[in-house]
């Protein structure tokens, strides 16, 4: 597989952005920017990130509590900050208990190591959220390799959960399924096609 067509099909995909914070050994803040975050777990609280196996902040979050600072939609310089590019303004470091954290967010988590998994060419970072702060602020988006700011709603429906939960869905404890006539998918035994 090519490496730059499957950065670039990756980058269909529209994520959030975030910068990852937590201590250097000697205790300084330190942060990278990544959009690899996935939310894993609510029983127990789980969050992922996805770091490169040669950055700083891959050896620093090794057995670390870190923070997970979803930016906010103004907060593209912070964001470019801590992807390498500089800037002359003063960080928004908050010096937390658990992790150091960014203000202005449209939410942080906070997270306890919990495990590392092996990711190929990045480490997978497994937190246990036991802090989070949420903002009515918009989040900063990243798209093709660009910055977007969320549009207008496509929709007034709130998806509350996947179908096929037996809390929420209309798959429970008590759906049977059964082979559709071809014998291929399995469909509930009460759907009728």
């Amino acid at each position: 597989m090519d490496p730059r067509t499957l950065r670039s099909t990756f980058g269909r995909f529209a994520t959030g952005v975030t910068v990852i914070t937590c201590r250097t050994p000697d205790g300084a803040h330190h942060g990278a920017t990544v959009t690899a975050f996935t939310p894993i777990s609510l029983d127990p609280p789980l969050v992922q990130v996805a770091l490169t196996r040669t950055s700083k902040a891959a050896q620093y979050l090794d057995g670390a509590a870190f923070a997970v600072n979803v930016l906010a939609s103004d907060q593209v310089d912070v964001a470019m900050h801590f992807a390498g590019r500089p800037s002359p303004d003063p960080l928004p470091w908050c010096d937390g208990t658990t992790a150091p954290t960014l203000r202005g967010t449209a939410a942080t988590l906070t997270c306890r190591p919990w495990r590392v998994d092996d990711g190929g060419d990045h480490l997978l970072f497994l937190g246990e959220v036991v802090d989070v702060l949420t903002t009515g602020r918009p989040p900063l988006l990243f798209h093709d390799s660009a910055f977007h700011q969320i549009g207008s709603r496509s929709s007034d429906v709130v998806w509350l959960g996947c179908q096929d939960d037996p809390h929420t869905g209309w798959f429970d404890a008590t759906t049977e399924f059964a082979p559709t006539h071809h014998g291929r998918a399995l469909v509930p035994a009460d759907t009728h096609y």
